[in-house]
């Protein structure tokens, strides 16, 4: 009878526990889950849709579930300093899909257009709600700090799977096009960038430019010493991950992101600090942007005609091709990114006489002329594929395909967008549509100005990175009343990798995608969350502290 009234006891104490802190186990389980499992899909949300139901959608649906069931019950938090902000972007975004219906007619009335408007509306709220779980899972300060080394440790594994990727033909799963979304296992060849358990190279380099400056700072401010060495650990591997994916933008997201680190925390701590720290920051990237991966080469296409550089690239190429081999044999029987590319071209093709391309001047980022495939019909009216030299445009061939991409189709099309509807803009997913019956498998603008822009106008745009500002303005503001240094640091770095992934939005969708802007709502949850609860420092306090430098206090000039 005592053991059984112990173990009654036990499940009742392990209840009451979990009914106090059931979001805080679930918002640590998302921060590590959600960047940690590859974009496997479970099944079609739309038939010939890129965009499908995972595991993770299922998980963030239940967590929403217990945080509404919390709320009700007052144990979780409704009003948070962003609530007003987001509630005013779901309400435009409503008004922009209605509009995309009744009034400017980009969204046919038609069940399968209507539902991928209503998909995209709300997987803009299922990003959102990430805050308010990550918010109301914070009851006490000590639980940020958790969290946090939750999301250090996920992201440390996260790039150690891109390590396995490079050197030890670990698993892809990418959803980079409708055939690779389809959860098929391949393997990086040579020249294919690393993208972890990301469905993309870019939408992994955008994941780093969070855990970068993050990482950088705990590495600099912890005292232990074997979380110092994590720190820096988890600093380097995410480093040598951002070289592999060879993303241009969000490396220079990196630099303005590490850049604001340096300064801020140089401020508090002397600028010979920030010297110091700029000076073995730059020479660590430096050494990782010269022998790893295709950043530098893609770069040097500026100066690609200078012989001086072409003789320097020469040598260094040849040092990357032992750094960067993989150092087992590939798996027998495997996939790569390259043999999927191909066999999609090849199951194009149903006639052997289609003529062949015409060579032709290829842009700087195109290494293999793929022909486009042509329907034609036969003098007796059959029906064959031929293949086409493909014609790449001046900006093209100046530029780069990636660059005139954007120039000559995606962006004017956004732009166009937003001219229909300056204020609500032409709905979600209308932008890369030739008409307005089309059906398109897929959702892509590469810059998210322009794609927030023409899909929900200004009003859009104002709401959605107007909810960015007033919480870096109101973390800020909690520092100037706590002077606590933990707030400072939060502060400094919802700066620092926010910037950064504006400057990545100019190039591609970065908060469009899953994994990038959940991570980022979650951390922003902890960090206002954390702010919110630091008591404010009375005035009699407030001398000593605003007067303090590298842990001593000067004594006060009367």
């Amino acid at each position: 009878m005592k053991n059984a009234k112990r173990s009654t006891s036990k499940l009742r104490a392990l209840f009451v526990w979990l009914d106090d802190y059931i979001l805080l186990v679930l918002t640590g389980f998302l921060l590590a889950f959600i960047p940690l499992y590859p974009k496997l899909p479970i099944a079609d949300l739309l038939p010939g849709y890129i965009v499908r139901l995972r595991l993770e959608d299922i998980l963030i649906f239940f967590t929403f579930l217990m945080w509404g069931v919390q709320v009700l019950r007052k144990k979780a938090i409704l009003h948070t300093p962003l609530t007003w902000m987001m509630g005013a972007y779901a309400v435009v975004g409503l008004a922009s899909s209605l509009s995309a219906v009744y009034y400017t007619y980009t969204v046919p009335e038609d069940y399968i257009h209507l539902l991928k408007l209503v998909l995209h509306y709300v997987r803009r709220l299922e990003y959102f709600s990430l805050f308010f779980i990550a918010y109301s899972a914070v009851r006490k300060r000590e639980h940020a700090k958790v969290l946090l080394g939750v999301f250090c440790i996920s992201a440390l594994l996260v790039s150690l799977y891109g390590v396995g990727q490079k050197y030890l033909y670990w698993p892809v799963y990418s959803t980079m096009n409708r055939e690779f979304s389809k959860g098929v296992r391949l393997y990086l060849t040579e020249h294919a960038r690393v993208q972890s358990t990301f469905g993309g190279h870019y939408d992994y380099a955008a994941y780093l430019v969070i855990v970068l400056p993050i990482a950088f700072a705990m590495a600099s401010i912890v005292r232990k010493t074997w979380l110092k060495v994590g720190m820096w650990a988890m600093f380097i591997v995410s480093l040598w991950g951002l070289m592999m994916t060879s993303s241009r933008s969000s490396f220079l997201a990196y630099i303005a992101a590490i850049v604001i680190v340096i300064v801020g925390m140089a401020i508090r701590r002397g600028w010979m600090w920030g010297i110091t720290r700029m000076v073995l920051i730059f020479g660590i990237t430096g050494f990782f942007l010269t022998f790893f991966g295709d950043l530098l080469d893609r770069f040097g296409q500026i100066f690609k005609d200078n012989s001086a550089y072409v003789a320097i690239q020469k040598t260094v190429n040849d040092a990357k091709i032992v750094a960067q081999a993989p150092i087992v044999q590939k798996p027998k029987n495997a996939i790569s990114v390259d043999d999927v590319s191909k066999a999609a071209v090849a199951a194009a093709v149903i006639d052997t006489t289609d003529t062949l391309p015409t060579p032709v001047e290829l842009p700087p980022d195109v290494y293999e002329s793929i022909p486009d495939k042509v329907v034609r019909k036969t003098p007796k009216g059959e029906e064959i594929v031929v293949e086409v030299p493909r014609v790449f445009s001046n900006n093209a061939k100046q530029l780069g395909l990636s660059a005139a991409i954007r120039l000559d189709t995606l962006w004017p099309f956004a732009i166009r967008g937003f001219l229909r509807n300056p204020l609500l803009g032409s709905g979600y997913s209308t932008l890369t549509k030739y008409t307005n019956e089309e059906f398109t498998e897929a959702e892509s603008t590469d810059n998210d100005f322009l794609r927030t822009l023409g899909e929900t106008g200004a009003l859009g745009f104002i709401t959605f990175y107007g909810t960015m500002v007033v919480a870096i303005i109101y973390l800020w503001r909690k520092y100037i009343k706590t002077y606590d240094g933990m707030v400072y640091m939060l502060a400094l770095l919802a700066t620092a990798y926010t910037v950064g992934l504006m400057i990545n939005a100019v190039y591609i969708d970065v908060f469009v995608s899953s994994k990038v802007i959940q991570t980022y709502w979650m951390v922003v949850g902890i960090s206002l969350a954390y702010a919110a609860m630091t008591p404010r420092v009375s005035l009699p306090k407030l001398k000593p502290v605003l007067m303090r430098q590298h842990g001593k206090k000067k004594k006060a000039r009367t």
